[in-house]
């Protein structure tokens, strides 16, 4: 659930970076799937640390 989490809040926030640097359509989905995969890795590793912890 971290990682689903952690890839939507990615894909939100790489998003909203392209549009502040004036991107384009292309622009915002390259940065939306790039911001994406690594908030959804920092997610799958906090997911293996909590069960790994608890």
């Amino acid at each position: 659930m971290i990682v689903l989490a952690g890839m939507l809040t990615g894909a939100l926030w790489g998003a909203g970076v392209a549009r502040r640097r004036q991107g384009n359509g292309l622009d915002i989905a390259q940065y939306a799937a790039a911001y994406g995969i690594l908030f959804g890795l920092v997610g799958l590793f906090a997911t293996v640390l909590a069960e790994r912890l608890l």
